[in-house]
């Protein structure tokens, strides 16, 4: 007789489902910028209010920094509200998702002193750079882009 307990699900398999979902949504612009300093880089996203995204898996930890407005983070420890000031780690092999309960600004900081940005996507996390938020196989913008050739 099979089993009818239901496998648990865990956290970064609701992430990946819920990235799978916002994948056929419209694309939200999130500028991202980047700054360098001797054996630092950092990368800054401007999430607005409402906005439902979730990030890439990073290759090692990372300190993070919400320098303005206020998310709920949903993380494999379980959801949290978060408001900046707010410093905090970022685990390797996450998977996180967010939404932005107040227009918001979030930066993750790496060492390193490698300075060109899609190398740095390989290199610290489990992306391409040409899959992440405004690349040209960023699967949202796919989607996005089918969805009007419908029309």
């Amino acid at each position: 007789m099979e089993d009818l307990v239901p496998t648990p699900v865990t956290m970064r398999e609701k992430v990946e489902r819920l990235e799978h979902e916002l994948n056929h949504q419209q694309q939200v612009d999130c500028p991202v910028r980047h700054y360098f300093a001797p054996g630092m880089y950092a990368r800054e996203i401007s999430i607005p209010k409402g906005t439902v995204l979730t990030g890439a898996i990073h290759k090692t930890e990372n300190l993070v920094v919400l320098s303005k407005g206020k998310l709920r983070l949903v993380t494999e420890d379980g959801t949290v509200d978060i408001e900046a000031p707010c410093t905090l780690t970022c685990r390797a092999g996450a998977k996180n998702a967010a939404i932005a309960l107040e227009d918001a600004v979030w930066t993750n900081f790496f060492p390193t002193t490698e300075t060109d940005t899609d190398k740095l996507v390989e290199l610290l996390t489990e992306s391409k750079a040409c899959e992440l938020l405004g690349g040209s196989q960023n699967k949202q913008l796919a989607a996005n882009a089918a969805k009007e050739l419908e029309a």
